[in-house]
């Protein structure tokens, strides 16, 4: 069955550093789009970065550029997040996310993983 699993999360310093992992099973991961969301208590869930199938392109919420950085492996169906310089307002569940759309009718495919506690805290 289709599984994202994160890992990497935790508790960092203010200016420290984390790398998020989100290994992907039961789907062709080549074929899909990669990104990370992450959600604050309180707060909607937000889109923090996204690869394309090919890892040709990437896109960065605005409160990240610069300090985030995401890359995909494809022989290790694996997507990562390096994250730098971060600030408590980073501090979130950060969830995997697997998307593609596909065939004439457009179907489209979402997977979600579990998601990984990020906290940014002296």
């Amino acid at each position: 069955q289709v599984q994202l699993v994160e890992s990497g999360g935790g508790l960092v310093q203010p200016g420290g550093s984390l790398r998020l992992s989100c290994a992907a099973s039961g789907f062709t991961f080549r074929n899909f789009a990669m990104s990370w969301y992450r959600q604050a208590p309180g707060k909607e869930r937000e889109l923090v970065a996204g690869i394309s199938s090919t890892g040709v392109s990437t896109n960065y919420a605005d409160s990240v550029k610069g300090r985030f950085t995401i890359s995909r492996d494809n022989a290790k169906n694996t997507v990562y997040l390096q994250m730098n310089s971060l600030k408590p307002e980073d501090t979130a569940v950060y969830y995997c996310n697997a998307y593609m759309r596909w065939g004439p009718m457009g179907n489209e495919y979402d997977y979600w993983g579990q998601g990984t506690q990020v906290t940014v805290s002296s």
